[in-house]
């Protein structure tokens, strides 16, 4: 493949001849290779082989901040991203910094957004969470499904759907589509734990909780032995909303239903250290 010998052979006067060690057809493959360039076919573009992440946070300021952090790392690993905000917090998002706060992003990490299915409002003020949760189990699939649609038009392909581990509807919408889901929980992993365990805490008559008495009775103070990795906790360590004796909580039956469906999911990420939970996270990584 080199071309030296072409130019020795014309500077002395003698004949050449060139021996290709493949077949004729990687032969003629590579004599192409200049009208691939001409028509636009090669190089290869850097973004078209770029692994493609939707990233999708709770519609709540916590959620948003760890779900951003987690999108910057990806991006710093070469992922492309977009980054879905809901159309209400976006207007927020932008209003507390600048309308072109943006501006000056990279090509391959964009922002886009949906609608809540809230009525709209102008307000800053932090919207009700009941109406919110019902709103995502019931409103948000269509428009995610629809942005992903148009993203695989536009983009490079989407490969990878990272959700928090409360959209439960993004599992649904990544088996439609074909897509890996990471699911990521924005808390400790006891806390993550906790919330796995929620539907054994049912199971064992723990919760709903069965009157107003269990709130002062001492029934919160008994010990649970029986979580793995997590030793010498009280019922009332665990995340608390499984407190209440309305057995129609949506808060705490959407967290039922969100934690029947974790094992559905390629991969989860929980927002902790191995130095800091390593009995929790090695009972986690042996159950999901």
């Amino acid at each position: 493949m080199s071309t030296f010998t072409i130019t020795a052979a014309e500077e002395i006067g003698v004949p050449i001849v060139l021996f290709y060690t493949i077949a004729a057809c990687s032969f003629m493959g590579f004599i192409q290779l200049r009208a691939l360039v001409e028509k636009g076919l090669a190089p290869l573009k850097g973004e078209a082989n770029q692994p493609h992440a939707v990233c999708i946070p709770v519609p709540a300021q916590g959620h948003i901040k760890a779900m951003l952090q987690l999108s910057k790392l990806l991006h710093h690993k070469g992922f492309r991203i977009t980054y879905v905000n809901t159309e209400f917090n976006h207007r927020r998002f932008l209003k507390s910094l600048a309308p072109d706060s943006l501006d000056g992003l990279p090509d391959d990490f964009q922002f886009e957004t949906i609608p809540d299915g809230l009525p709209d409002r102008d307000d800053d003020s932090t919207q009700d969470f009941n109406l919110l949760a019902d709103s995502v189990k019931n409103n948000f699939l269509a428009p995610f499904l629809d942005l992903i649609k148009k993203l695989n038009r536009s983009t490079p392909p989407v490969t990878l759907i990272v959700s928090d581990g409360f959209m439960h509807f993004t599992t649904t919408a990544a088996q439609q589509l074909g897509i890996p889901i990471t699911l990521f929980f924005t808390f400790s992993a006891s806390s993550s734990m906790g919330y796995m365990k929620y539907p054994a805490l049912v199971e064992r008559g723990l919760a709903p909780l069965k009157d107003e008495s269990s709130f002062t009775n001492g029934f919160l103070d008994q010990i649970i032995d029986w979580i793995p990795g997590m030793k010498h906790i009280r019922l009332r360590d665990l995340p608390n909303n499984f407190v209440t004796t309305n057995p129609n909580d949506k808060i705490f039956n959407n967290i039922l239903e969100v934690m029947s469906r974790v094992h559905e999911a390629s991969a989860i990420i929980v927002h902790t250290f191995d130095a800091l939970e390593q009995d929790v996270l090695d009972a986690l990584s042996s159950k999901v």
